[in-house]
């Protein structure tokens, strides 16, 4: 069956680095765009960031956008999220998420979730 775990997480100081990865099984991972998003305690989830199935275009959130870089290997079938210049309102957990085809709507499959907890 389809699975996404994410892996990566963890601790870190305002200003600091993480590299989110997910792994993905169970479909043919380079027939689908890839997304990251997050959800923060008491709060909606919300888009961060998406790749196209070759990685040749990417689609950020406003306020992740120049902090963050979203890349895949579609020879591991695993989409990275780097994290830069982290601020205490990144706090929450992140998601990657598959979606069938192109474009950037919905999507169709959810991994479990990373937390990551920035303080300040």
């Amino acid at each position: 069956q389809v699975q996404l775990v994410e892996s990566g997480g963890g601790l870190v100081q305002a200003g600091g680095s993480l590299r989110l990865s997910c792994a993905a099984s169970g479909y043919t991972f380079s027939s689908y765009t890839m997304g990251w998003f997050r959800q923060a305690p008491g709060k909606e989830r919300e888009f961060v960031a998406a790749i196209s199935w070759n990685g040749g275009s990417t689609y950020y959130s406003d306020s992740d956008k120049g902090r963050f870089t979203i890349s895949r290997d579609n020879a591991k079938k695993t989409v990275y999220l780097q994290m830069n210049s982290l601020k205490p309102e990144d706090t929450a957990v992140y998601y990657c998420a598959a979606r069938r085809g192109p474009g950037w709507g919905s999507y169709d499959y959810w991994g479990q979730g990373t937390q990551v907890t920035v303080s300040s």
